[in-house]
């Protein structure tokens, strides 16, 4: 059996390939949620500009409403060119009492479509030459060149609304969210020393087997600090300097922890514990990388609130090898689990200058 094999523990705690939102968080004053749906109402002042970009719309709604959308919008291509027809027999007299299919025996008229009785059979008809069904009861005659005409039209429109309907089902079917999905960020980001720095962390694991290449991990402040009314950060949306693993390339195999060093450059540099708890700030996380078996690129979001951060914690190693497996067993059971460790509640400038100054004393 090959030796690095990664096998996924599945324990029966069943925390999340991602859980649906509760009510509660949906009500928490954040702009990401943990699930990565931005945090937004929509507006419906608007409504039309939906219009201007339809397959957008049907692209970013769910399943169901795509297909009532689709529905819709087949349905409504019927009835407007079943008025068209119905415009061209009224005018032509194919819809009088005398030019009916019935009376044709005794009138020997020529209508524009043969076995025409009324509005109920033109929308059948209607329906026929978009689907290009034809059933043979109902054809066009020589009779009418508009009726010739607008049969070329809507056979085209037909054609048209069936390939954007294909082409809509197959892009839905190969986006890579439902992959994202398995992307999983710890549920807490946590603060410990390291190297004589304060280092805020948060960990990303992949639930699959299949790898992930050519993988980044950003992260964002994108809500500031205050205190008695004076920012303590002076950032409506900054970078975070972020490192994987004390690495610059991201081998993702084990769940792999993202590393934010507070130092001078950091917009924490000021910021203690107490101040983090009471802070209204928000980190946003991303996580982008190509799918290795398809080729698509994927991006997975969370966002860590001031209360989701935990000071003076360190993650448990989720990973072991087990000899009767002959492998790699990743618990996700423990993914989320941390343990407490000594670290100062001071400021990350606190702290370096701490150290300088000893550094000073024994020279």
């Amino acid at each position: 059996m090959d030796t690095n094999i990664n096998e996924i523990s599945q324990c029966s705690c069943k925390r999340h390939i991602h859980k649906r939102i509760s009510v509660r968080l949906r009500q928490q004053e954040r702009i990401v949620l943990k699930s990565g749906e931005l945090n937004f109402a929509k507006s419906h002042k608007n409504k039309l500009r939906f219009i201007i970009d339809l397959v957008k719309v049907f692209l970013e709604a769910r399943w169901r409403w795509t297909i009532l959308y689709c529905t819709i919008t087949c349905v409504l291509s019927w009835l407007i060119f079943a008025v068209v027809w119905w415009v061209i027999l009224y005018l032509h007299g194919d819809l009088e009492d005398e030019h009916l299919p019935l009376a044709n025996n005794i009138t020997e008229w020529k209508p524009c479509v043969t076995e025409i009785y009324n509005f109920t059979s033109i929308f059948l008809f209607s329906i026929e030459v978009q689907t290009s069904i034809g059933y043979g009861s109902r054809a066009i005659t020589l009779e009418c060149p508009e009726a010739m005409f607008t049969m070329c039209i809507e056979s085209i429109t037909g054609k048209i609304i069936q390939s954007l309907f294909i082409g809509i089902v197959f892009a839905k079917l190969t986006k890579p969210k439902n992959r994202a999905q398995t992307l999983m960020f710890s549920k807490y980001a946590i603060i410990n020393q390291r190297d004589g720095y304060l280092c805020l962390m948060f960990r990303v694991g992949n639930t699959r087997k299949s790898r992930i290449i050519a993988s980044s991990v950003n992260a964002y402040l994108i809500k500031y600090i205050t205190k008695d009314g004076v920012d303590l950060l002076n950032y409506d949306q900054v970078m975070l300097n972020i490192a994987v693993d004390s690495c610059d390339d991201v081998l993702f195999i084990f769940p792999v922890t993202a590393v934010h060093r507070i130092d001078e450059n950091s917009p924490f540099y000021n910021i203690s514990a107490m101040e983090i708890l009471k802070s209204n700030l928000e980190i946003l996380v991303t996580f982008e990388g190509t799918i290795e078996s398809t080729g698509q690129p994927l991006l997975a979001k969370s966002s860590y609130t001031g209360t989701e951060i935990l000071w003076g914690r360190r993650f448990i190693e989720p990973y072991f090898y087990k000899s009767s497996k002959q492998g790699f067993v990743i618990d996700f059971c423990k993914f989320d689990e941390t343990y407490r460790i000594n670290t100062p509640l001071c400021t990350a400038q606190e702290l370096i200058n701490y150290y300088r100054n000893r550094k000073l004393k024994k020279i």
